[in-house]
């Protein structure tokens, strides 16, 4: 059923709904117009310090803990963030002449075969010798030998 907007003075059908306050169980019924207006001042912590607005977060995500509908949830969230730190710490070492190269063409290991072939491409040819104006082909060498070694490591 559409009522009138409860805003005062307005004569046009009430047919948003804005929460009354932050209980989310009573509702104002305006045009779109004063919906717009109220939902533009309103403010959901209102009247809420920091630590209350960050403990209401963590339990609408997380719930109250074990009793919690969504333990399940947390325990999956718990679990990701353990492996991932445990990942992070037996991540192998990268060999001294793949770090080299890598540095070679400004690169980390985490960046990928992809971007390796891509900045292999754009170093290669700024340093080709018919791109290159200067005699030295010392850069464009280097720049292959470093291309074959991640290209071993890489198993490509």
């Amino acid at each position: 059923m559409i009522t009138k907007c409860e805003h005062l003075g307005c004569d046009k059908a009430g047919i948003c709904r804005c929460p009354k306050d932050r209980r989310l169980k009573d509702y104002w019924h305006f045009c779109q117009q004063h919906a717009a207006e109220y939902n533009k001042n309103w403010n959901y912590y209102a009247g809420m310090t920091t630590d209350e607005i960050n403990k209401e977060w963590e339990r609408d995500v997380f719930g109250d803990g074990e009793k919690s509908e969504n333990a399940n949830y947390q325990k999956l969230v718990n679990d990701f963030l353990s492996n991932r730190a445990k990942k992070a710490e037996h991540k192998k070492s990268v060999p001294p002449n793949v770090s080299s190269a890598l540095k070679i063409f400004g690169l980390t290991d985490d960046d990928g075969w992809a971007a390796i072939q891509k900045k292999y491409r754009a170093l290669a040819k700024q340093e080709h010798p018919d791109s290159n104006k200067s005699k030295d082909q010392g850069g464009f060498i280097k720049i292959g030998n470093a291309y074959q070694i991640l290209k071993k490591y890489f198993k490509k």
